[in-house]
């Protein structure tokens, strides 16, 4: 082989092998990628049926119902427009509580029940997820309050 086929195939395969490092990375980064919807958004339909995401918004008072298992906590997030069914089946952060904060990560299922696998709770008095805060401010906004 002449030296420049040698230099020429040697480009061509760096550019092959950079070229599948690209294609494996997006993979990953795709498969890894969690959107963030809230109540809202997930009952217009905007979230994803087969695919995880994360649904925030505030805990309903009243909604906390504690399976004799132990282990399972149904309970109802709201944006104060939508609500949302969650199932989780684990241990709660310390701070969950009706009326706080909350994110949970997983999946809706057909029947409209969201199947978390991750809960996080707000971690201060102060914080909430920026698109959280974001979701009940438009909430607040939407919602008009008739007086007689």
């Amino acid at each position: 082989m002449k030296k420049r086929h040698k230099r020429l195939a040697l480009i061509v395969g760096g550019l092959a092998a950079l070229g599948i490092a690209t294609v494996l990375v997006l993979n990953a980064f795709q498969s890894n990628l969690v959107f963030f919807f809230t109540p809202t958004q997930v009952d217009a339909g905007e979230a994803p049926q087969d695919k995880t995401f994360r649904v925030g918004g505030m805990v309903q008072e009243g909604s906390v119902q504690r399976l004799s298992d132990g282990l399972t906590v149904k309970f109802v997030v709201t944006d104060t427009a939508q609500m949302v069914p969650v199932s989780y089946t684990g241990i709660l952060p310390d701070l969950f509580s009706e009326g706080k904060g909350v994110v949970a990560q997983g999946k809706l299922g057909e029947d409209g029940l969201f199947r978390a696998e991750e809960v996080l709770a707000k971690h201060d008095e102060n914080y909430m997820p920026p698109e959280a805060q974001h979701a009940l401010d438009e909430a607040a906004k939407n919602t008009t309050i008739t007086r007689p």
